[in-house]
């Protein structure tokens, strides 16, 4: 039998999805775009999740989108106008929206190529351990397209304007040592430990306070788009908000009794 394209499996508060097409280099047909974007929106309300890790197996990360499948559509279906802005929208940018907005913490583990949508999945996960061959790339311009999956939206506020455009206007490979010079990339670690260090920063943000880490998310997310005003206001609540929590509260005691916290993710 085939195996799926898409693993899962939860353990400790751990969700691992792992992409598994390694002989197309985990590159996303439709169905395993809306397959990814389901996970993730599951995990986003999953009281046993308490923390996202995306990985893949072979040498590839990613190759970003399946250009074969692209290429048959075009064969075999007529387009219309307003056809191919929905697909991106309710596709490639909604796959980048549900890592973005998921109220978990997701940590990309990039061991190979990661190049177009490929690429933008480790841009929008929270934290990044990429292996010293692992390398970034805007392939888009080879293919004569232009960049798309949240690409022209991440890059600049990951690096800034006239790195982004010299990525995106020659599609060269970043490699992974650059990326983390670059603030893409949080580890560069050996490929042999790779599962070790990924399995340290799971493992403490499975025993964080999730709800915690959540609104601190949300608010780094939209602080490049928030005026100073709106950010202030919006961290209050925050604040007030988390205030109610267990983690709160017992974080709080657990500092005046001098002893480690318990925190459940709520």
């Amino acid at each position: 039998m085939t195996e799926p394209a898409i693993l899962s499996d939860i353990a400790g508060g751990v969700l691992t999805i792992t992409l598994n097409r390694p002989d197309a280099a985990n590159a996303l047909r439709p169905a395993d775009r809306d397959q990814l974007i389901s996970m993730l929106a599951a995990a986003d309300t999953d009281e046993n999740v308490r923390v996202v890790v995306l990985r893949a197996n072979g040498k590839h990360f990613c190759a970003g989108a399946d250009v074969g499948a692209l290429a048959e559509r075009r064969a075999t279906v007529e387009k219309r106008v307003m056809d191919p802005m929905r697909r991106i929208m309710n596709g490639a940018q909604k796959l980048v929206s549900s890592v973005l907005d998921c109220n978990k913490p997701v940590v990309a583990a990039v061991q190979g190529a990661a190049t177009g949508l490929g690429a933008h999945l480790a841009y929008a996960a929270d934290l990044v351990i990429a292996t010293e061959n692992a390398y970034f790339a805007e392939s888009f311009v080879k293919r004569g397209l232009v960049v798309d999956g949240g690409g022209c939206y991440l890059l600049p506020r990951r690096i800034g304007m006239q790195k982004a455009k010299e990525m995106a206007f020659f599609g060269d490979r970043v490699p992974a040592t650059e990326a983390m010079t670059l603030g893409l990339v949080n580890r560069v670690v050996l490929p042999t430990e790779l599962d070790t260090a990924v399995a340290g920063f799971a493992g403490r943000l499975a025993t964080a306070p999730t709800s915690a880490i959540a609104f601190t998310k949300r608010l780094l997310n939209d602080s490049p788009d928030t005026d100073r005003a709106g950010a202030f206001v919006a961290e209050a609540m925050a604040q007030e908000i988390q205030s109610y929590s267990h983690d709160s509260k017992d974080g709080v005691q657990a500092f005046t009794e001098k002893r480690p916290p318990n925190f459940t993710g709520w």
